[in-house]
């Protein structure tokens, strides 16, 4: 299931910082760790023709485009996820990714909420 783009309810992604703080705001409420965690799979001719790319060197475009969309992905959820405990705003936002298994891999995008005021 794909999150990307947001639903409506989530939060706008100018109010999402890998800092401590959002400069403007004051933090008012911190409600906690949220995340959004995608599990991809690499399609098989994809992989195919990521291969064929590694000949001519260069951007492997197929995983570039894959990746790209699972962090979309992740960060989507992650948003939803604050957005529906209450909060307009996430702080020091990461991702994480590992490799679950040979051609699975697995991206956490997370920080911590918290209910934010203009100054």
């Amino acid at each position: 299931m794909s999150t990307y783009p947001p639903p409506s309810s989530s939060i706008n992604p100018a109010f999402v910082t890998s800092a401590l703080e959002l400069p403007g705001f004051r933090i008012v409420q911190n409600i906690g760790v949220v995340r959004g965690i995608v599990v991809r799979s690499r399609n098989v001719l994809a992989t195919i023709g990521a291969g064929l790319q590694t000949i001519v060197g260069g951007d492997i475009t197929l995983f570039t485009e894959l990746c790209e969309k699972t962090r979309q992905d992740s960060f989507a959820m992650m948003t939803l996820h604050a957005a529906q405990l209450g909060a307009n705003a996430v702080i020091a936002f990461r991702y994480d990714a590992n490799e679950l298994m040979n051609g699975v891999t697995e991206v956490l995008a997370y920080g911590t909420a918290v209910i934010v005021e203009k100054h």
